[in-house]
Formats: structure tokens, C-alpha cells, sequence
């Protein structure tokens, strides 16, 4: 039987404006191997990436940060937290590694952070993976609207919010819309709502949830900047998933022609059931577009 070869992945802290912001990250022998930075979605962290890193971490830089108040990353002390925030740790979490050029992979809340670091450092984004991460109003479900219309004033508003960060819910996300939910391990929601149910989680997952509609008003601005770049572009997207339509997926390639696109019968969190098709699609991409795409120098 040959050696199975899989990837030595660190888990390490950095400091991020006073937070410990923990990562895993696979390093490869090559140096100059392409380098993926992998953004997490709502409730969970970077361990929804295991897999992905094992499958793709032994030929390419794999980086995954925890938000703060997510996974192992710090808690912020303070409250009024907004994506704007979270992408300014991420951007500084960037420069703390040197990240100055990779593929974007932006999965659920990692597309509004995601899309704020593109439109600040357009230089750093050498590709982009988006994978059920929305940036056009007809990806929005019936569900998700009436998330975005949510304001802590309205009647009734903290409970129904709330009811979002219950295992229930958080199952469900991981479960709803695939074709068998057996093959979904149950480590992932169990850790999701273990990291939702420590102390003080509660208040920066409200905070986040009452301004995803701060990302709504930013999708012609994020639109306008993928008809301006034109970066390549892979679109793996789940077709059960509640809360981001077909239809928004669909809808980039409208702003880039050249977006190739896979649709996948599972759900929001399409690598717990796909990851042995996704993960191959990924490499190929990255193979293809790494050397192609301009440097930081050369933009």
C-alpha cells in the first residue's frame, strides 16, 4: 500500500489590533505555490475547511483565519460589531502574514468580508472561489430577505435573531437541501454551536446579523468591481441551500462572461457532502490561473 501523503497543517495565533486571531495553515515544499485563503461563513470557523485543507494543502498555501468572536479567535470586549470590522481584521490579519496575493475563497459571511478586501486591495486578488456567497439581491431567498430586513426596534426582532444561533438552526444549515444528510458529520454543527454557546458569543453574532443589510447596500459596488476586473473566477455553489439562490450564482456571470460555474445538488455547506468534486475543481483552477494572473508589481 503506498504512504498516504497528506499535508502538515500548523494552528497558530496571530495578533490582529489587540486580538489573538487563530489560523491554520498548510505549507508546501514549493515556494512559490499558489496560496488560498479560505473565509469562513456564519455560525462556524476555519475547521469547516479540514477536509479541503487535507485534499489541497500538499500543493498550494492554504491559510484559514477564525473571525474574532468566532472559533478560537478572541472575543472582542466591545460590542457594535459590523462586517466593515471584520473585514479590517482580516485585511490586517493579511499584512501580519505577508498575504499580499492570493485566491479568494468566499463562502457565506466570507463574501461580504471577502468583497471588502477586494475592493480595498484589488492588487491581492489573484482568483477568485465563491462557494454560496452571495453579491446580487436575486440570490437573496425569501428567508434571507427577511433577515435583511430585520432592525433591533421592530417588535418581536431579538427573538426571531436569536432563534438563529440555536442547534437546531445551526444543524439544519449543515443538513437542509443535501442529498443525504448521513454523509454530513456531526462534528461540524456540534463544534459550530459549542463556539455559539460560550459566554459573550451571543452579542457579535446579533451585532453581525443586524448589519448583514450593510451588505445588501454594497452589491452594485461589488458588482461594478467585478465587471472592472474581470478576475478569474470559479462559482461552486450548492442548489439546496436556504438562504443563497441558483439564481445567484447565475447572476455573475452577467458581470464576468468568463466565470465558470458548477452547481452541486447539496446544500449551504456544500464541501461537508462534495468536497471529493469540489476539491479537484479547485486545484485545476488554481493551476490554471495562478501563473496567468498579475502580481501586485504588475498591476
Amino acid at each position: 500500500m503506498p504512504a498516504l501523503q497528506l499535508p502538515q497543517v500548523a494552528h497558530r495565533f496571530t495578533e490582529v489590533d489587540g486580538l489573538r486571531i487563530f489560523y491554520r495553515e498548510a505549507v508546501p515544499a514549493a515556494e512559490d505555490a499558489p496560496v488560498l485563503l479560505l473565509l469562513h461563513g456564519f455560525p462556524s470557523a476555519s475547521h469547516q475547511y479540514r477536509r479541503l485543507i487535507d485534499a489541497l494543502g500538499g500543493h498550494y498555501r492554504v491559510v484559514a483565519p477564525d473571525y474574532p468572536g468566532f472559533g478560537y479567535s478572541d472575543l472582542p470586549a466591545d460590542s457594535g460589531w459590523t462586517f466593515d470590522r471584520l473585514a479590517d481584521t482580516i485585511e490586517g490579519f493579511c499584512l501580519a502574514l505577508g498575504l499580499d496575493r492570493f485566491t479568494l475563497y468566499a463562502f457565506d459571511f466570507g463574501a461580504p468580508v471577502g468583497f471588502r478586501l477586494a475592493t480595498r486591495h484589488p492588487e491581492w486578488i489573484a482568483g477568485l472561489v465563491v462557494q454560496n456567497g452571495n453579491a446580487y439581491e436575486e440570490g437573496l431567498s425569501d428567508l434571507a430577505r427577511g433577515l435583511v430586513a430585520e432592525t433591533p426596534e421592530a417588535e418581536g426582532s431579538r427573538e426571531r435573531v436569536t432563534g438563529l444561533l440555536t442547534a437546531e438552526v445551526t444543524r439544519g444549515q449543515y443538513e437542509g437541501g443535501t442529498a443525504d444528510p448521513a454523509v454530513v458529520a456531526p462534528e461540524g454543527w456540534t463544534l459550530d454551536q459549542h463556539f455559539l454557546d460560550l459566554p459573550g458569543r451571543h452579542g457579535i453574532q446579533l451585532d453581525l446579523l443586524y448589519d448583514y443589510s450593510s451588505n445588501v447596500a454594497l452589491y452594485p459596488r461589488w458588482q461594478e468591481w467585478l465587471r472592472q476586473h474581470r478576475p478569474p473566477l470559479l462559482l461552486v455553489w450548492g442548489t439546496g441551500d436556504a438562504f443563497f439562490t441558483e439564481a445567484g450564482a447565475r447572476a455573475f456571470t452577467r458581470d464576468v462572461p468568463d466565470a465558470e460555474l458548477h452547481l452541486f445538488r447539496t446544500g449551504h455547506f456544500a464541501l461537508e457532502e462534495q468536497v471529493g468534486e469540489i476539491a479537484p475543481l479547485i486545484a485545476d483552477f488554481l493551476d490554471r490561473t495562478w501563473a496567468a494572473a498579475p502580481g501586485p508589481a504588475d498591476r
